[in-house]
C-alpha cells in the first residue's frame, strides 16, 4: 500500500515489487491513496489495483472503503510505503485482520515532522519489520523514533540494468534532435522540481559552471512544484539557450544516454534511485554528501559529493568532468559496474521475498 501512484522512486519500487513477485510464489495486489500513472502501469502488468482517491484528510468514507478492501482481501501481509499510507493502513485493518505488517521508510526527513515519529513509535508495536532503503535512513529514523536496531532491515533500491545499457544510436539521435553538439557536454537532472531535490542549486550551480565552461549544456527532465522557479531562472538567466526543460517524460533511458554527467543537488534524501540509475547509465554522477545519496555515490570512484546548499562546489565538480572525458568514463564504467554490485532490481526484490517468506514461517532463496 502507498500514499498515491504518480511516477517518482518509492512509486518505481512499488511497481518493480508487484510485477516481479509473481515468479518467486507470491499473489500481490496493490493499493493507493491516490491514482497516478505508475497505476496504469500496474494494470497494464496484470497487478490489481485498488486506489481509494482519496480527495482529503477528512475524506472519510474512503477511510470505510479502505477497510472493506483490506479485510476481504484475506491478504497474510500489509506492506506500506510512505506515512500517509502506513497510517491509513493501520488505523483500517485494526489489530487482527492481517497476520503481518512491514513499513518501508523511503526518506531521512529533513523537516519539521516530529508527529511522523511519534506515529512510529506507537506504530512499531503493531509492525514485525521497518525497511528502509538505506543505513542512512535507519539510523536517522532509529534516532528520531527511538527504537531499537533490531526493529529494522536495509533493503536498498533496485534499478532493471537491462533498461539502462549504453545505445549508441540512441544517444546520437536525441542529441541530433536536441541541437546537442558531439563536443558539448550535457548535464543531467532528472526528478521531482521539488525544494528537497535543490533546484535553486541545479540552476545556479549550472549557471556558475557554464560561464565557466562554454560547451555545458543541461536538460531538465521532471515537474513539480519548483517548475515556476525554473522557468523565472530561465527568463533571466545569460544562459538560457543551453537547457532544455522537457517536463515529465517516461523515456528516462533516453535521457540518460544523451548525457555526460548526472545532477543530484539534493538537500535531503533517502536513497535516490536517480543517481543509482545514471550510474546504470554508465555517468559520473555529481551529488551532494547527505543520507542516503552518499551510500549510492561514491566519492573519487563514480562521481563526487558536495556540500549541500553549495552552488560554488557543485559548479566546480561539474566544471572538473565537463573538462575531463577520460575521467567522465573511468567513473561512468565504475558507477555501471557498482550499480550491478550492489542495486539490483533483481536482489532488491529477492531480498523483499525473502522477508515476507520469513514473516510467514517459508523460505525463499536470494538471487
Amino acid at each position: 500500500m502507498i500514499t498515491e501512484l504518480r511516477p517518482a522512486g518509492a512509486e518505481r519500487i512499488v511497481y518493480e515489487l508487484a510485477t516481479r513477485l509473481g515468479p518467486l510464489g507470491f499473489e500481490v495486489d496493490v493499493l493507493a491513496c491516490r491514482g497516478g500513472a505508475v497505476a496504469d502501469d500496474l494494470r497494464a502488468a496484470g497487478v490489481m489495483v485498488h486506489t481509494l482517491d482519496v480527495r482529503g484528510k477528512l475524506d472519510v468514507s474512503k477511510w470505510f472503503k479502505l477497510r472493506r478492501i483490506l479485510r476481504r482481501g484475506r491478504y497474510d501481509i500489509l506492506h506500506t510505503h510512505l506515512f500517509h499510507a502506513d497510517l491509513a493502513g493501520r488505523l483500517a485493518i485494526g489489530r487482527r485482520a492481517i497476520p503481518h505488517l512491514v513499513h518501508s521508510v523511503h526518506v531521512a526527513e529533513k523537516r519539521f515532522r516530529p508527529w511522523r515519529f511519534t506515529w512510529a513509535r506507537w506504530a512499531a508495536k503493531r509492525c514485525d519489520r521497518i525497511v528502509c532503503v538505506s543505513d542512512g535512513v535507519r539510523d536517522d529514523h532509529a534516532r528520531r523514533a527511538k527504537l531499537d536496531a533490531d526493529r529494522y532491515t536495509v533493503i536498498h533500491n533496485g534499478v532493471d540494468l537491462e533498461r539502462y545499457k549504453f545505445d549508441a544510436a540512441v544517444r546520437s539521435e536525441v542529441r541530433r534532435r536536441w541541437g546537442v553538439g558531439d563536443d558539448d557536454v550535457l548535464c543531467a537532472y532528472v526528478g521531482r522540481l521539488d525544494a528537497q531535490k535543490g533546484i535553486d542549486v541545479l540552476t545556479d550551480g549550472f549557471e556558475r559552471a557554464a560561464s565557466a565552461c562554454g560547451r555545458l549544456r543541461l536538460v531538465i527532465a521532471g515537474e513539480g512544484p519548483r517548475r515556476k522557479d525554473v522557468e523565472q531562472w530561465l527568463a533571466r538567466s545569460k544562459v538560457a539557450d543551453r537547457v532544455r526543460v522537457l517536463g515529465f517524460t517516461d523515456d528516462v533511458p533516453g535521457v540518460l544516454v544523451a548525457s555526460d554527467i548526472f545532477c543530484q543537488p539534493s538537500k535531503w534524501e533517502g536513497f535516490c534511485l536517480a543517481a543509482a540509475e545514471a550510474m546504470a547509465a554508465g555517468l559520473p554522477v555529481v551529488a551532494t554528501d547527505v543520507d542516503g545519496l552518499n551510500e549510492v555515490v561514491e566519492p573519487a570512484v563514480t562521481g563526487a559529493l558536495v556540500e549541500p546548499g553549495s552552488a560554488r562546489q557543485f559548479a566546480a565538480a561539474v566544471v572538473r568532468f565537463a573538462d575531463d572525458p577520460a575521467l567522465r568514463a573511468t567513473m561512468g564504467a565504475a558507477g555501471r559496474a557498482r550499480a550491478a554490485r550492489h542495486f539490483s532490481i533483481d536482489h532488491c526484490v529477492a531480498l523483499h521475498a525473502r522477508l515476507y517468506s520469513e514473516l510467514c514461517g517459508g523460505s525463499v532463496e536470494g538471487r
